[in-house]
């Protein structure tokens, strides 16, 4: 009884939002059919739609929504990697924590953004400096949650598993990990659309290829229709993608208890 009522609760909440968006696009349109929005500026949801429509007819989004794909996967895997595995060692280190603590912070508060033109410069227009830039919104993400997660490892628990005899090798794989783990997935979504933020950021300061380069395209040449498509994908890409992260959490993390399905009134 009680998975039914979860999964009528579900459903209702799916149908609250398809009405949301329904009445956004209904607006949008009432607003520009009747002149109160410039169609010059704000577009007409009819050709967007059909713009977006086109695109996945004729095919020709599907190499630039690859090419944005991977760049995103990349920068996503590289950047939580290193979190991991830097925030890990800096965690368990009190001198090298200690000693590059201000250099951390520091690099957390640079804008990274403005590191696109660099990144171009070094790796040129290709692949590279789109990862090198997810990279680096992903990686202080993952670094701050992992470093947080092992120190939050109870004193009791490192105490019992030392008093049992686990040693260093052990206490990490059995007890600084899985905390570690925890956490990383908590910041998950975060990390995903950091990285695909870096990806479409990188392909629409400089690329030949991605859906940041169809954006570019467009505005170069005043069309704020297929300006309006491309959101319009890049929109649906990420919430594809965060899906995508939902199932592997809850998938990976079966221990945790589920949030319970807020019904709106």
């Amino acid at each position: 009884m009680r998975s039914r009522n979860s999964s009528r609760g579900g459903i209702r909440l799916f149908a609250y939002r398809l009405l949301l968006l329904f009445s956004v696009f209904g607006a949008w349109h009432l607003l520009t059919a009747t002149g109160i929005l410039p169609r010059f500026f704000f577009g007409t949801p009819t050709l967007v739609l059909e713009n977006v429509a086109r695109w996945f007819i004729n095919g020709k989004i599907y190499a630039h929504l690859g090419v944005t794909l991977v760049e995103t996967l990349l920068a996503f895997a590289t950047g939580t990697l290193l979190g991991l595995v830097i925030g890990l060692w800096l965690a368990l280190a009190p001198i090298a924590s200690s000693l590059l603590d201000p250099y951390i912070k520091a690099g957390n508060a640079m804008p990274r953004v403005i590191l696109a033109p660099i990144f171009a410069v070094w790796f040129g227009l290709g692949i590279l400096s789109k990862v090198a830039l997810g990279v680096t919104l992903v990686f202080f993400i993952v670094f701050f949650n992992v470093y947080q997660g092992v120190k939050d490892v109870s004193p009791i628990v490192l105490a019992n598993a030392r008093m049992l005899g686990a040693t260093r090798r052990q206490l990490l794989r059995y007890v600084y990990l899985p905390s570690a783990t925890a956490w990383v997935f908590s910041s998950l979504h975060t990390s995903i659309g950091m990285a695909f933020v870096g990806a479409v950021v990188g392909e629409y300061l400089g690329s030949s290829s991605g859906v940041g380069y169809l954006i570019l395209q467009a505005e170069g040449a005043f069309d704020i229709n297929t300006v309006f498509a491309g959101i319009l994908v890049l929109t649906a890409f990420a919430l594809v993608l965060d899906f995508a992260v939902t199932a592997l959490e809850k998938r990976l993390l079966r221990w945790r208890p589920a949030a319970p399905i807020v019904e709106p009134h």
